[in-house]
């Protein structure tokens, strides 16, 4: 299923900002937010500062390992004939903490939206949303980088934001307010929701593919997880020894990964709550002493697109690859005060941000799915783990059906 030795990730390109002679330079700089547009056209970057930066993808060609820009030349040439994509800089006129882009709007929404806002050009294309130092959270169209929308609600920082993949441009935002709040943009961004219950700043959210759960991880050692139909508690996901700092599912829904201080990343069955392995993260050369007892804390853990590997960032200056199905890491890059990081969404390259405002893009694993696992991606992004284990199927059938084993 694997190649049998992943080659160390390259540094393909590293995107530093301006520096803006008014600030003190060091304050606020930090990255603390990447993310790509879900057709793989456009990236976006907080770069600190109160800025962000919408930068048309692919990079500059040298940059693109081979193969990489054919995957998303397609969107690229869709916008040709409205003009070449042009990068933009969005002034939020606060730090900015979370970023997230819309699916593109399925058909009614494009009709509600446009509805709703006359005044704004076709809103067929991509919306980015930016969660704001003051609990503002700012909505741009990408293709403009017009402002469309101030949400206001929460009463302190909006350390995350989460789009449902479906294209129906509902909204989840997480808050140092200790709540979540679930917004729907083609009703004028309506806050329809306040989920309550997290006793610490709520630090990530993240919305199954099937859009059926949300995870959220606070400063806590457990994590909740949340019905996207019913917006009530379904579980509390307990097995960490330290505050939760991120998470993320898989592409079929089936897992659920979790990344905390406590230097550890549990995978989980969402379905029944039941912790399926752990990763844990040693250094590479161990202090003499206790002096750096955290230097392994987890700053953010993401699933790779075909749903075989791991990403994750510690503040050991390391990001590191995981396979699905081992317990090491299979590979590593240095890097300095990583933050966050994120797949292209065609696979092939790692996205990660750092404490100094910079960005930087790795080459991934690139990977050939066997006709095996892209059976139980298939059956997963629509069968529970209940559902699995009522088939009328062999043992260990169900057991690589439900992520047991690989």
């Amino acid at each position: 299923m694997l190649s049998p030795a992943p080659e160390e990730p390259l540094l393909l390109a590293e995107l530093k900002p301006g520096r803006p002679h008014q600030f003190d330079w060091k304050s606020s700089c930090e990255t603390w937010s990447v993310a790509f547009s879900p057709d793989g056209s456009w990236f976006a970057w907080s770069q600190g500062h109160c800025i962000v930066k919408l930068i048309p993808w692919p990079l500059e060609e040298q940059f693109i390992p081979k193969g990489f820009e054919a995957k998303s030349r397609s969107s690229k040439n869709e916008t040709k004939g409205r003009g070449s994509p042009k990068e933009k800089t969005l002034d939020c006129g606060q730090i900015v903490w979370g970023l997230a882009f819309s699916p593109w709007p399925s058909p009614p929404s494009k009709k509600l939206w446009a509805r709703h806002h006359p005044q704004v050009p076709d809103v067929s294309c991509l919306i980015l949303a930016t969660g704001l130092n003051d609990g503002q959270i700012k909505i741009w169209e990408v293709q403009t980088g017009l402002l469309l929308l101030n949400l206001s609600g929460h009463q302190d920082v909006v350390r995350d934001l989460s789009f449902t993949p479906s294209g129906s441009l509902i909204l989840v935002s997480a808050s140092r307010d200790k709540t979540l709040r679930i917004w729907d943009l083609n009703k004028h961004g309506k806050q329809i929701q306040v989920l309550s219950g997290h006793l610490q700043w709520v630090y990530c959210c993240s919305i199954s593919p099937d859009c059926s759960m949300l995870c959220s991880a606070a400063g806590e050692k457990s994590v909740f997880l949340w019905s996207m139909r019913s917006y009530t508690l379904i579980r509390k996901l307990e097995g960490h020894q330290s505050s939760v700092v991120s998470c993320d599912f898989s592409p079929d829904s089936a897992l659920l990964v979790t990344a905390s201080y406590d230097t550890s990343v549990i995978m989980w069955d969402p379905y029944t709550g039941e912790r399926l392995r752990s990763l844990h993260h040693t250094q590479l050369n161990p202090p003499m002493d206790d002096s750096d007892v955290h230097i392994s804390s987890l700053r953010s853990v993401c699933f790779s697109p075909e749903g075989l590997y791991l990403a994750t960032v510690a503040d050991d200056r390391l990001l590191r690859i995981w396979a699905l199905e081992l317990k090491t890491p299979i590979a590593f890059a240095p890097m300095t005060n990583g933050l966050c990081c994120t797949f292209f969404p065609h696979g092939g390259v790692i996205a990660t941000g750092t404490r100094d405002g910079h960005v930087q893009f790795w080459t991934a694993p690139r990977v050939l799915s066997s006709l095996k696992h892209l059976c139980r991606k298939a059956l997963r992004s629509f069968l529970t783990t209940y559902q699995v284990l009522a088939l009328p199927i062999p043992k260990k059938m169900k057991e690589f059906l439900t992520y047991r084993t690989f």
